[in-house]
């Protein structure tokens, strides 16, 4: 089914609790929350899918993104040890986290677009209109909501400041 071998399901079913768990913690908290349940499972899921990409990509950007995706999510949870309100760890945590979130979901539109619905999917070619325009869309999304998140920081620190005064 979908052209996808035993390995590419593993990849797949082990990518896809990262996209609900991600869109939980970014409705529910504003951005990804490495010390809860959910960024466990966020944790885990982009783990085992940046890792198996390397035995089941077939296209060169995809061992660049596997890697730039275990990189940032390596340093996110690692900031987030450190991470207190206001600091620059927490910054760092929100950043590197909202672009593992673009990691994921600029493969995964893409993919869906190439083998959806089988047999006939709606793109055949990687320069189609309707892969870069939902590429271009997944990206415009990236840089609005880290956007956000960053302001949403920054007046969190102003709070955290001045309570303590």
């Amino acid at each position: 089914m979908f052209g996808i071998s035993p390995l590419g399901w593993l990849h797949t079913l082990g990518s896809v609790p990262a996209i609900p768990a991600a869109a939980y913690m970014l409705i529910r908290h504003g951005r990804i929350v490495p010390r809860s349940t959910a960024g466990a499972v966020y944790f885990g899921s982009m783990l085992l899918g940046a890792a198996t990409v390397f035995i089941v990509a077939h296209q060169p950007a995809s061992y660049g993104i596997g890697a730039a995706t275990l990189v940032f999510l390596l340093a996110g949870y690692g900031a987030s040890l450190r991470a207190e309100p206001g600091r620059v760890a927490t910054y760092l945590e929100t950043v590197c986290l909202s672009v593992t979130v673009f990691l994921l979901m600029l493969p995964t539109v893409s993919e869906i677009l190439r083998r959806v619905p089988d047999g006939h999917p709606l793109v055949t070619d990687l320069k189609s209109p309707l892969l870069l325009g939902a590429q271009g869309g997944v990206f415009l999304l990236f840089v609005a909501g880290l956007s956000a998140q960053i302001v949403r920081l920054r007046r969190q620190g102003r709070v955290v400041a001045t309570a303590g005064r």
